[in-house]
């Protein structure tokens, strides 16, 4: 996108939401405007929208990197376009796609991480939580060599979920976040997401003689009990197992 070194943002456009977006669209593609501001595309999109503000050295790095005035980007006064936008040196950091960079400004390379989508559903460890909702909220960022050669599954079969209730507490609690491998769905033995009627459901189950599945709650409280694999009434499924969990102390 080519501007004028004097136009202005159009009337109405005032906010800093609205000149990020406009500087961002200039890259060509949002993830090149990420990648050369140094952030991902969820965070840009959050800037645009203005539900977080960026630090001045994101701004500095979206502005200066295509010529666009710091000035005019923070504040909105002055000229779009610097003047003298051709001194500007950009460090190789921050140029459409190279890497990114942490909160210490070490080089972080993207082809090291995977990332898994995070669901707006809950496997309630209790008595069940509605099914609202099928589409990713945003991802969350895995080392590519931790799945590949520990959990040794394709990340593609993996989602995450959270966790509601107390039924498995002292094993799963609640608000803990969950990794679920969604190519496994013949349980033996371990901790699975089932879907019973419509809910979703996080438990540890064990196969029976007969094909049957006994599902077991850690907290006392909530009884066992058990599934016939050869005779399932109803809405029944096995999502997957659960192989990782995370938790906020």
């Amino acid at each position: 996108m080519t501007q004028n070194n004097n136009e202005t943002l159009p009337i109405g456009a005032t906010g800093i939401g609205s000149r990020i977006g406009l500087i961002a669209d200039s890259y060509g593609t949002r993830t090149e405007a990420a990648a050369a501001a140094g952030i991902s595309v969820v965070s840009l999109r959050r800037y645009i929208s203005e539900e977080q503000a960026p630090s001045f050295e994101v701004l500095a790095r979206l502005a200066m990197q295509n010529g666009f005035s710091l000035e005019w980007l923070a504040s909105g006064q002055g000229q779009m376009k610097s003047s003298q936008n051709q001194s500007h040196v950009v460090p190789n950091h921050t140029k459409p796609g190279s890497c990114c960079v942490d909160t210490l400004g070490n080089e972080v390379d993207l082809e090291e991480f995977v990332f898994i989508p995070r669901y707006n559903l809950r496997a309630a460890a209790g008595h069940g939580a509605a099914i609202a909702g099928e589409k990713p909220i945003f991802t969350m960022a895995f080392r590519r060599y931790w799945i590949d050669n520990y959990l040794r599954i394709a990340a593609e079969d993996l989602s995450v979920l959270s966790v509601k209730g107390d039924s498995m507490h002292g094993v799963l609690n609640d608000h803990d976040v969950i990794l679920v491998n969604h190519a496994d769905t013949s349980p033996t033995s371990g901790l699975y997401v089932l879907r019973v009627d419509g809910d979703l459901i996080v438990k540890r189950v064990q196969k029976l003689p007969g094909g049957r599945l006994e599902v077991r709650s850690a907290n006392e409280a909530y009884g066992p009990f058990e599934i016939d694999l050869n005779n399932t009434k109803g809405d029944f499924s096995v999502i997957g197992r659960v192989v990782w969990f995370g938790r906020q102390i």
